[in-house]
């Protein structure tokens, strides 16, 4: 059984920019929050297959998580997926699906979350804690919508000194 949340934001910016803010691991540390670092684990264009180590300041202290691109669609679609067992969750698998739709100068991004492989307590422990993964969530998409409409901003300049 998996545990799923859904946010959606609208950026006011075309379809590409938002995409390739989303897939550039390199300016990731232009808005996202707690952003500590980013590892690639091959060095081939980000890709399907391509995998990352991304830590972030959380709750205090760095956690590191082993992400992989599962899925691209032209500028549509990016799922990635976050394994769990080998980052500091120890458990489960993350799937993060983020659809684009454009309508002018105007992007929705929404972007669906699935906890799987939760057992026993963690499983329980996940249904409680799906709102604070929907809100951490929701917290880099108001970054990211941010940085792109606001260029550089005090948004993101903001947030790193929070860490």
């Amino acid at each position: 059984m998996s545990v799923n949340f859904e946010v959606k934001r609208t950026i006011k910016a075309s379809q590409q920019p938002v995409y390739s803010s989303l897939f550039d691991l390199d300016a990731a540390r232009n808005w996202m929050q707690g952003f500590v670092r980013i590892e690639r684990l091959d060095d081939a264009p980000v890709q399907v297959g391509s995998k990352w180590l991304e830590t972030r300041k959380m709750f205090g202290k760095e956690a590191t998580e082993h992400f992989e691109v599962v899925e691209l669609n032209g500028t549509d679609k990016i799922v990635l997926r976050c394994d769990g067992t080998k980052g500091t969750t120890g458990k489960g698998e993350f799937v993060f699906t983020y659809t684009l739709v454009s309508s002018g100068e105007e992007t929705e991004v929404t972007l669906n979350g699935e906890i799987n492989g939760l057992t026993g307590l963690t499983k329980l422990f996940g249904k409680l804690m799906v709102g604070t993964f929907s809100k951490a969530c929701a917290k880099d998409l108001d970054a990211l919508k941010s940085y792109l409409e606001n260029g550089k901003n005090e948004y993101t300049l903001n947030q790193s000194f929070k860490g």
